[in-house]
């Protein structure tokens, strides 16, 4: 067996004993999916009116919605990954994994990859949600599974942040605080919930050039959900090239944070 073939199997085998976690604590899954939830519900019927603007069409504010939604929920699902590692750090579950002659490389991926299992079933309960709320897919069968293609690469490149984020934080007490802090502001200063170009002066910029705001525009594209009427559409190269940007984007934190994490993980299993 080579070196790639015994990562990807080594990785297999830390994917399934993390899913397996999963199903044993539901309260994971069920807290995954229960915030994203209320936001859908706080956003779609206390808020639709006063951001859509006056007059506004609160079906077609509630589709702008949706893919907004789905990005801050994988994104969010990424803390897991932090409390995950920063976990078995503590519990010294690494230093046993260390032990066993397999790949380090291969318990990050397994991690990040069992996250994605995570990510995918609550996109499949948030996509009921948004249908029972009236969110349509307006766009073609192939560009719906890109659009959610799209989702879960942009939610692979963030549990990649979050894995180098949980070896640092060693804690689950500040593991906690750290795998939240920073989805906040790469969140909220995006086009997720309004549309950027009604944000002032520099969080415009931000929001402009943030990762998780061309993930979103790039999916409202390819769901054909393009937002209540009247509302302008976004320029500059960024939204205009929104899918390509998404995509760069995701690659760039994956080869950013990949050998960060996995060299992290080297330092953190040998103290």
């Amino acid at each position: 067996m080579n070196g790639f073939t015994k990562t990807l199997s080594d990785s297999g085998v830390i994917t399934w004993r993390n899913v397996v976690n999963v199903r044993r604590n539901p309260e994971w899954l069920f807290g995954a999916t229960l915030f994203p939830i209320m936001f859908v519900l706080l956003f779609a019927y206390v808020f639709a009116g006063a951001i859509g603007g006056p007059g506004g069409n609160d079906a077609d504010y509630r589709e702008f919605l949706i893919a907004g939604i789905f990005a801050q929920t994988v994104a969010f699902n990424s803390s897991y990954t932090v409390i995950g590692f920063a976990n078995d750090l503590q519990k010294g579950i690494i230093d046993r994994f260390r032990s066993l002659p397999m790949s380090r490389f291969a318990v990050i991926l397994g991690r990040t990859t069992a996250d994605q299992v995570l990510s995918i079933v609550v996109l499949i309960v948030m996509s009921a949600c948004g249908l029972l709320i009236g969110w349509r897919i307006r766009g073609s069968a192939v560009d719906a599974v890109l659009g959610y293609l799209m989702i879960l690469l942009f939610a692979f490149a963030l549990s990649w942040v979050g894995a180098y984020i949980g070896l640092v934080a060693r804690s689950v007490e500040v593991a906690n605080s750290l795998g939240l802090i920073w989805m906040f502001p790469l969140t909220f200063i995006s086009s997720a919930f309004v549309p950027q170009q009604s944000l002032p002066g520099i969080l415009r910029s931000i929001a402009d050039w943030n990762p998780f705001t061309a993930a979103v525009n790039a999916t409202r594209e390819l769901f054909g959900n393009t937002g209540p009427t009247g509302w302008p559409a976004p320029s500059g190269w960024p939204a205009e090239n929104a899918a390509l940007y998404a995509v760069l984007s995701s690659l760039a934190i994956i080869a950013i944070f990949a050998p960060l994490a996995t060299s992290r993980y080297r330092k953190a299993a040998t103290k």
